[in-house]
């Protein structure tokens, strides 16, 4: 059985991250972003982030690199700074794993450890693994946008779903 490591993310993994980012920007709705990123500008974004927004990778010992996961300023507002926005990316042909499990639950522990008060999951309205997985860790839905989004030629929804972290 492959042993599963979660770690920082390093400036050797920017390669990786990118495949399974950009994989998600031209075949999916995980994101809405349209324009795919260089490993330069994967690399920079890691080395950007640091602390409690540090890129966490889940590390197969025989495949590589199979997922990443961040937190991310909510909004950039003082208000809103006790508030975090998760992000889990897992590699297409390694989904149902429980990867994406592992990453969140270990986002709540640093956002937990951090201070936090909340975290909020912004996901496109027909992800339907994404939003069980995010219900599984005690998330729940406090809204839709409607079209907020368009790709691949269709408008898209946005399910919002937040846990609390503390009282």
């Amino acid at each position: 059985m492959p042993t599963l490591v979660l770690r920082t993310a390093e400036a050797r993994d920017a390669e990786v991250v990118a495949t399974i980012y950009n994989h998600e920007v031209t075949h999916g709705t995980s994101t809405f972003d349209l324009v795919e990123r260089s490993v330069e500008e994967q690399r920079e974004w890691i080395a950007a982030r640091n602390g409690a927004f540090s890129v966490i990778v889940a590390d197969d010992e025989e495949l590589g690199v199979v997922g990443f996961a961040a937190l991310s300023t909510y909004r950039d507002r003082a208000g809103y700074r006790t508030t975090v926005e998760n992000s889990i990316y897992v590699r297409r042909d390694q989904q149902r794993r429980g990867i994406g499990k592992l990453l969140l639950a270990r986002l709540l522990d640093v956002a937990r450890d951090s201070g936090f008060h909340t975290v909020i999951a912004r996901i496109e309205a027909g992800s339907e693994g994404s939003l069980a997985l995010h219900a599984s860790l005690g998330f729940v839905k406090v809204g839709i946008e409607r079209e907020i989004g368009r790709k691949h030629g269709r408008w898209l929804d946005s399910t919002i779903m937040q846990k609390m972290l503390t009282d």
